[in-house]
């Protein structure tokens, strides 16, 4: 199972830019497919997007065309580009990794959109 650590929330301003990192250890990355999900204030953890073990990508409605998901096995991270950020935004993002046997989470980082 993956320990995974997520870096790079923070404040933005409407319209900004963020890029969010996760470092895994402790296990083979390359075998995780890779998530991440967020959670607004008040609301359920969603899914913002995933990239499976041979890098195809997932993104959810609300995020297409604005974020990006991407990976790299040798540095055992995965990001997510957010580009064009609105408050709704605004939320713990979680990063998730998973295999057949094996769901890890980590603490999550802390994105605020505002002016």
């Amino acid at each position: 199972q993956v320990q995974l650590v997520e870096f790079g929330g923070g404040l933005v301003q409407p319209g900004g830019s963020l890029r969010l990192s996760c470092v895994a250890s402790g296990s083979r990355f390359s075998s995780n497919s890779m998530a991440w999900y967020r959670q607004p204030p008040g609301k359920q953890r969603e899914l913002v997007a995933t990239i499976s073990t041979n890098y195809a990508p997932y993104y959810a409605s609300f995020v297409k065309g604005r974020f990006s998901i991407f990976r790299d096995n040798a540095k055992n991270t995965v990001y997510l580009q957010m580009n064009n950020l609105t408050p709704e935004d605004s939320a713990v993002y979680y990063c998730n990794g998973r295999t057949e046997t094996d769901n890890s989470w980590g603490q999550g980082t802390q994105v605020t959109v505002s002016s």
